[in-house]
């Protein structure tokens, strides 16, 4: 079968964005290609289109191949709710939480279901691009592996090997990262690619040529860092404290929005749809002082809602998220943030610790249920129509009466506090730029305006053109060719 698996030399290095380029490339060649990652650790994921939870950058990759996201693109999702433990999503349903010790154990029940999921997409494509997990030369976890090594071996895939030289040490990782392998599984890595250099490529060639001597293996091309790569980010902590490159506001006024960066922050892609709006300046913080100079504060969405309330109040953020709303200045909950504003959350599921007090400033009450709610809802809010989607156990279980919702029956609104349930509702244009535009005269920034024509798929298709281009541009695209064939 044709494919190739394209594994890293560190979480990080590119694997996920060099997927969705050489996807998009191949696609651009009449291509039927689909992608796949047998397992990702990650707490940013999208609904599939089956219903379950995929990781971000795999429904990144769909987009990619001109497909719908699938469940079987990515068969095991591993969501962080602590440093010890994670939630284990199989074929997009959550099925249990294990420790990092009992994962070794329950990886092995695994396997078949990963390899036989890779079949039936090799079956039915042309092509099938897989993408690694860390990195290959983690080989204390060698034994029973089916991400990396172990998967390429299982389906006879060739290997490239991508390393982000911005981090430093780039050649050495690459040299390493072979000479650590097993010698099956050395004989599988074809290739290198470089990723993010910035200079005079004719400088670098000279340790290329050297890896190569050492190695016997040919670096395919060496990727230039280009600023516009930061959308559907798969792992927060790739984010810097700023998101994006902000173009100019429309108007007089900028619009500076401050993202919390909870220890256990999930889905803090919803804050990237905001930071494509021009004028519009995004931060991901943990700082206080961060918080009081922003017009919007945003509680993104957390794995681990009540530790992270906990995490809110030991560092000082509660009182300033407190008196940020309370001045009468925009204050936004979406999905673990949205249920923080609650009185009170009753969690015996997520962190077992019952009945606590939450930051009190929506009147609700949040009580979480053994299911996880999964869905893509739709509505009207701000007189826009939008739509996101829903991960999430926490519910509402008592409201004030006379409270309003976002949208229909979903969220809530108290004047300048806005709470919800659904991810992703930034990407709905209308609705952005109407909550924007109601956030900016709720802070007071009379002269901030929207852009009329700013359109977040768009962005979406542009950035997956731009890393098809740049795999044209700087691969031995022939010599990709016929390592895929």
């Amino acid at each position: 079968m044709k494919g190739l698996l394209v594994a890293g030399t560190n979480s990080d290095a590119g694997k996920s964005v060099l997927t969705a380029g050489i996807c998009r490339w191949l696609r651009r060649q009449g291509v039927d290609v689909a992608p796949f990652k047998a397992q990702n650790m990650s707490n940013n994921s999208a609904i599939a289109v089956d219903g379950g939870e995929i990781g971000r950058a795999q429904a990144l990759q769909a987009v990619a191949c001109g497909l719908p996201p699938s469940v079987r693109f990515n068969p095991v999702l591993l969501k962080p709710g602590s440093d010890r433990t994670s939630q284990i999503v199989l074929l997009g349903k959550a099925v249990g939480t294990v420790g990092a010790a009992d994962y070794r154990q329950v990886k092995a029940g695994l396997r078949d279901t990963v390899l036989n999921t890779l079949r039936q997409l090799q079956d039915e494509h042309e092509v099938v691009v897989c993408e690694g997990a860390g990195s290959p030369a983690e080989i204390n976890l060698r034994a029973g592996d089916f991400v990396n090594m172990g998967l390429a071996r299982a389906a006879g895939l060739p290997v490239i090997v991508v390393g982000d030289i911005d981090r430093g040490g780039v050649l050495a990782a690459l040299f390493g990262t072979v000479g650590l392998l097993e010698a099956a599984d050395a004989e599988l890595i074809k290739g290198f690619v470089i990723n993010k250099f910035r200079g005079d490529a004719a400088l670098l060639q000279p340790g290329l040529d050297e890896l190569e001597k050492r190695t016997g293996r040919p670096t395919l091309g060496v990727i230039p860092w280009h600023p516009g790569l930061w959308i559907d980010g798969e792992d927060s902590l790739a984010y810097g404290r700023r998101l994006g490159r902000p173009a100019p506001p429309a108007g007089p006024d900028w619009l500076r929005v401050a993202v919390v960066r909870l220890p256990h922050i999930s889905n803090a892609t919803d804050a990237e749809a905001l930071a494509a709006e021009p004028g519009v300046l995004v931060r991901l913080t943990d700082e206080p002082a961060d918080l009081v100079d922003a017009d919007l504060v945003v509680l993104p969405g957390s794995k681990s809602t009540v530790d992270d309330l906990a995490w809110l109040r030991e560092r000082g953020l509660a009182d300033t998220v407190r008196a940020h709303a309370q001045a009468g200045k925009p204050l936004l909950g979406i999905c673990g943030g949205f249920q923080m504003l609650a009185e009170r959350i009753h969690d015996d599921v997520e962190s077992g610790r019952g009945t606590v007090t939450g930051l009190g400033l929506l009147p609700i009450e949040v009580t979480f249920a053994a299911e996880k709610t999964l869905g893509t809802p739709a509505g009207v809010a701000l007189g826009e129509k939008v739509h996101g989607y829903e991960i999430h156990h926490g519910r509402v279980t008592r409201r004030a009466a006379e409270l309003p919702t976002l949208s229909e029956d979903e969220g809530a609104r108290r004047g300048n506090i806005f709470g919800t349930h659904w991810h992703g509702t930034f990407e709905s244009d209308g609705y952005r730029r109407a909550f924007l535009t109601e956030a900016a005269r709720t802070a007071g920034r009379a002269g901030f305006a929207v852009a009329a024509d700013t359109s977040y798929a768009a962005l979406r298709e542009r950035t997956v053109d731009t890393l098809a281009d740049l795999v044209e541009a700087h691969l031995d695209t022939g010599a990709l060719r016929r390592l895929i064939g």
